[in-house]
């Protein structure tokens, strides 16, 4: 079961993350683009979702494309799914205490690499830059 500590640990070992309070809620971003943050239900998504609302902590992430919020979805619907206010948008919800803590640190990484910028993820990958996790890069 992951938990925000988890969330944050990960988040927080990406090169030039910064992790602040928006609306009050957690976001974790990168050159001020919030690429994970927690995402509470509100009123139309609980009226959108109704009885298949899950319960308990949301993990907002973005994804590369909407294939890949796509395939997350059809492949774990227990952990993953979307609501309308997210639709075209390449982002997906997940269930915090349904993932488990591998699956969700390469998500956040994939969701850093989404928004970073392209000459910070270059020198990353290239290992030209330390990470809170020690020299092993995703």
């Amino acid at each position: 079961m992951a938990t925000w500590d988890d969330v944050r640990r990960i988040a927080n070992s990406l090169p030039e993350v910064t992790e602040e309070g928006v609306h009050g809620s957690l976001a974790w971003k990168v050159h001020k683009t919030m690429f994970v943050w927690e995402r509470p239900l509100r009123r139309s998504d609980l009226e959108a979702l109704g009885d298949t609302a899950p319960t308990g902590p949301i993990l907002g992430a973005r994804v590369p494309e909407l294939g890949v919020k796509e395939a997350l979805i059809a492949g774990d619907p227990g952990v993953y799914f979307t609501t309308p206010h997210f639709d075209g948008y390449p982002a997906i919800l997940v269930q915090l205490p349904r993932i488990d803590r591998d699956e969700l640190e390469e998500l956040i990484v994939e969701a850093w690499l989404a928004r970073a910028p392209k000459r910070l993820v270059k020198q990353w990958e290239a290992g030209e830059i330390a990470t809170g996790r020690g020299t092993d890069a995703l």
